[in-house]
């Protein structure tokens, strides 16, 4: 099955094309988390509480290695927008040699560190020998959890978005028969509890990571995985840490910023702490848009600079850009709207919580849109090569602006638990101006990943002339 070609043709219709896919692909993977929680949420508070305190720690480790997937998928855009199947081929079978080690020593490391860890974020007694057997569960599938992670990444960086998301939807339907299989048992299959959850995830991410790798296998869908082409190449491995360490960061230490958040919104109270965590459920979904557009605006303009098409990649972002402000801006009005119904949704017969939170969703969800803004930027700076840039957005507007807002408002005016709410919108503003003017100013288009590929392929060439000779 070609792949797309994504540096022709309408503008418009390759972001919508590529931005749709990923965004249902994204909401599957959302009802994925909700089917877990509905399941494990009939085994009581302290299965929830054990899945809860595990999650962030999964998340943290998984953002360290996730950043290799974003440089799989900027180096095979590049090369896709240059025509070189050799080279894709190639960077397809370093990307997942590197993520199979590194996955195997953070499932190892994981694994060890299940109880400490979890000592450490300050599980209750009652709770930690059951998030002890999730986690270490967790972990020993984390292997699964890469490999699709590289198929997805690297489908999106040939253009092919909607491949992973058939497989996705067979994991989510797979997934409801699971879990309460393994979590209650029947039959010969006895009941783990809250590590069922966990091994039915294995389960079924082990699965798709086997289609996914038969796929690539086969060649017929943009990318053709070969023998040869996993012996390990130095080269290309440094230039994918230099790409994905970046990105590793942004990623880690955005769910750092969210637990430090959480710190300071507990310290106002249960209803405060409430309202918080409804509002940022709902942020949850909001953003899944963004991330769409953001995506593929990365893919295209990877494509794009590759063929040398700059002017093109630039016209991307532009209307990407505009885009995304728009949709966003539309779904915040939306909210704004219904906020007092969407939280009463979460919480029914709470009515100082359903306030609260109203007035924390109303406070944010007029900026929605230039969320969706600063996201595009970043996916622009990514595809371009510039990972270096969008982690440096990324930290400027959680670490500069909103914790510290948050804190300076909440503390020390009479805005009390309101300061919080407003650090966000204000957050949003000023960091997707300031995304908007880095952006503008040009330097991102000097990238140098096209030039070290060209690099890379003329030492390439002069191997093989040398062995032809020989």
């Amino acid at each position: 099955m070609a792949s797309p070609n994504l540096t022709e043709g309408s503008i418009v219709k390759s972001i919508i094309s590529l931005s749709v896919p990923i965004v249902f692909a994204n909401l599957l993977q959302t009802a994925y988390q909700l089917v877990d929680t509905f399941w494990v949420g009939r085994l009581g508070k302290e299965a929830v509480a054990a899945v809860s305190l595990s999650f962030p720690i999964l998340f943290l480790l998984i953002s360290l290695g996730g950043g290799l997937a974003i440089s799989g998928t900027v180096l095979i855009s590049h090369y896709k927008g240059k025509k070189d199947q050799r080279a894709i081929d190639h960077i397809a079978g370093q990307t997942f040699v590197v993520m199979l080690l590194v996955s195997l020593a953070i499932s190892i490391v994981g694994y060890l560190m299940a109880r400490p860890l979890l000592v450490l974020v300050g599980t209750e007694p009652d709770v930690l020998p059951m998030a002890v057997s999730y986690l270490k569960i967790s972990f020993l599938g984390i292997v699964f959890l890469f490999g699709f992670f590289v198929f997805q990444s690297l489908m999106r960086g040939v253009g092919d978005v909607r491949t992973p998301i058939i497989i996705v939807l067979g994991t989510v339907l797979l997934n409801l028969i699971l879990d309460p299989l393994f979590i209650f048992g029947y039959g010969f299959i006895p009941a783990f509890g809250v590590g069922g959850a966990a091994l039915a995830t294995i389960g079924t991410q082990s699965l798709a990571t086997i289609i996914g790798l038969m796929l690539l296998l086969s060649g017929r869908y943009g990318i053709h995985l070969r023998k040869e082409n996993l012996t390990l190449d130095m080269s290309i491995i440094k230039k994918m840490f230099r790409l994905g360490l970046p990105a590793s960061v942004e990623q880690s230490t955005r769910a750092l910023g969210f637990a430090i958040m959480t710190v300071l919104v507990a310290s106002f109270g249960t209803l405060v702490v409430a309202s918080y965590g409804i509002g940022v459920r709902i942020l949850s979904f909001v953003v899944i848009p963004a991330l769409g557009f953001s995506m593929a605006t990365s893919t295209l303009v990877g494509q794009n600079m590759g063929a040398g098409k700059i002017n093109r990649a630039e016209e991307v972002a532009k209307i990407s850009g505009l885009l995304g402000f728009i949709v966003l801006s539309i779904v915040g009005g939306l909210v704004f709207a219904f906020a007092p119904q969407l939280v009463a949704s979460f919480v029914p017969g709470e009515p100082l919580v359903v306030a609260e939170g109203s007035a924390f969703l109303r406070i944010m969800s007029l900026t929605f849109g230039f969320i969706g803004l600063q996201q595009i930027v970043s996916g622009a700076f990514q595809g371009s090569g510039n990972t270096t840039s969008s982690m440096i957005l990324s930290l400027l507007s959680l670490w500069l602006f909103q914790f510290p807002l948050a804190y300076i408002l909440s503390r020390h005016t009479a805005l009390a638990e309101a300061g919080i709410w407003w650090a966000f919108p204000i957050a949003n503003v000023i960091s997707a101006t300031i995304g908007l003017f880095w952006f503008l100013k040009g330097t991102w288009k000097q990238t140098r990943v096209t030039e070290e590929i060209r690099l890379a392929e003329k030492v390439s060439q002069e191997t093989e002339i040398e062995e032809g000779v020989q």
